[in-house]
């Protein structure tokens, strides 16, 4: 429920709400890291569709903290499906990210 909550700031229209989500979140992953599968699949699409294509540098250093935090705590596992599905979806920097990502 908590994230079913967070997970609209993360998408939010104000640039600054949005923002400090993103590296709210980046805060929280290395605290909860495996205990977030229930709920990635859910968070992986409010963190990227979005974010990684933003024209703002704050937003977009943000996402890709949030990215590389995840790749970095979390078994490669839970993510490969999340993150295929969104590098076949984006398109400019964010599916270039992705796909960085992905290989």
């Amino acid at each position: 429920q908590i994230f079913d909550a967070f997970k609209s700031r993360l998408n939010d229209s104000n640039s600054k709400v949005n923002q400090v989500a993103l590296e709210t979140m980046h805060k929280i992953i290395p605290l909860l890291k495996d205990s977030l599968s229930p709920v990635i699949n859910m968070l992986i699409p409010a963190i990227v569709d979005n974010n990684l294509n933003s024209k703002n540098p704050g937003i977009y250093a943000a996402a890709t903290n949030v990215i590389q935090a995840l790749c970095q705590y979390l078994d490669n596992y839970l993510l490969l499906q999340p993150f295929c599905a969104k590098a076949q979806l984006l398109n400019g920097k964010a599916k270039q990210d992705m796909t960085e990502k992905l290989a």
